[in-house]
């Protein structure tokens, strides 16, 4: 898999202001029990204290396994999940307690592409309809002729032809689906998409060219992501930064270079030895460190550090307290008592 940039994981945030800024971001839901009275018997705590920032521009990739709580941060960033506490500020405005009302012009500048191509689209809608729904909806479209050809051009711009306008999703292929989901996600013209594991369900010769296109998009368009997997191979070519999550919290963050060759959290350590190499005498000889157990459940996390259960070098002090997000080298930080910097 290629890049199409050639400093791809540069970070352009040095001298910016942030376009998304999130702090001490929480999203528990209550388990509740009753049959008259219903009351709270437990809460999960699927996002509990995350705090990032996305520059103009600039890719922020957002890893962890599944149930560590990425969608769920991601649908608070936009207001489709309630945080219960926190603050998330887009272009400086604070969006936590908005009203619906008031995040309709906000939503313009937010787009989203979910991860499943084939369930993301009305199959009842022909495709220049699905892609031109957000002009009709922020009023972006002054004539039906000015509509069609912004749809025309929205279907050009991400490599399908015009004429498939007509056409409905299922004569589409999986990649031609998710290319109608970012042409859809685009036509309002943002300036922040959230990419839900948007290529995790494609062939890997597709998501290549998925990636190159998002990545011609960020160049042309000054887009900033933030591009949410599992797979951190994938992410490893689109993300100027990364934050690693789990069990609903950031447990590193770090420019992407210096995260793939000097990872400092246990986890992200194991994450990274999972991933296969394509050179077959390294393969045999790196080393890979297998996690015991499960993920934990959100409803009970383990106490002190989360990944304390299943951390190869724990101790007994692991337990006993949660550990803070600190900056252990330049541009680079971990949750872990016992990881050292360089």
């Amino acid at each position: 898999m290629t890049s199409t940039s050639t400093d791809i994981n540069q970070t352009n945030s040095s001298n910016s202001t942030p376009l998304l800024s999130v702090r001490n971001l929480k999203v528990h839901f209550p388990i509740k029990r009753g049959f008259l009275v219903q009351r709270e018997v437990a809460r999960v705590r699927a996002v509990d204290g995350v705090s990032f920032d996305i520059y103009p521009g600039e890719t922020l990739g957002l890893v962890g396994e599944s149930g560590s709580g990425k969608t769920t941060a991601a649908k608070a960033v936009i207001q489709l999940n309630n945080p219960g506490s926190g603050s998330v500020k887009f272009e400086g405005q604070e969006l936590v307690g908005l009203s619906t009302s008031a995040m309709r012009p906000i939503r313009r500048k937010m787009g989203m592409v979910f991860q499943d191509p084939y369930g993301s689209l009305n199959p009842r809608m022909r495709a220049g309809d699905i892609v031109g729904e957000p002009l009709k909806v922020h009023g972006l479209a002054e004539s039906r002729d000015g509509y069609r050809q912004q749809v025309a051009s929205l279907l050009t711009t991400v490599g399908l032809s015009p004429a498939m306008a007509e056409r409905y999703p299922n004569e589409f292929s999986g990649g031609q689906r998710q290319r109608l989901g970012i042409a859809r996600a685009i036509a309002a013209k943002p300036s922040l998409l959230i990419l839900d594991e948007s290529v995790s369900a494609l062939d890997v010769s597709i998501q290549a060219q998925i990636l190159n296109l998002l990545q011609d998009l960020q160049d042309e368009y000054n887009l900033a992501y933030l591009f949410i997997a599992h797979d951190l191979s994938v992410v490893r070519h689109i993300s100027h930064r990364v934050a690693v999550m789990y069990l609903g919290k950031i447990v590193e963050t770090a420019d992407a270079k210096d995260l793939y060759e000097r990872p400092l959290h246990p986890y992200t350590q194991a994450l990274l030895s999972a991933i296969p190499t394509p050179d077959p005498i390294h393969e045999r000889s790196r080393e890979r460190i297998i996690l015991r157990g499960d993920l934990p459940s959100p409803l009970s996390p383990p106490p002190g550090c989360g990944f304390s259960t299943r951390c190869p070098i724990a101790t007994e002090a692991c337990s006993a307290a949660v550990p803070e997000l600190k900056t252990l080298a330049e541009n680079q930080q971990a949750a872990c008592f016992l990881a050292q910097g360089r």
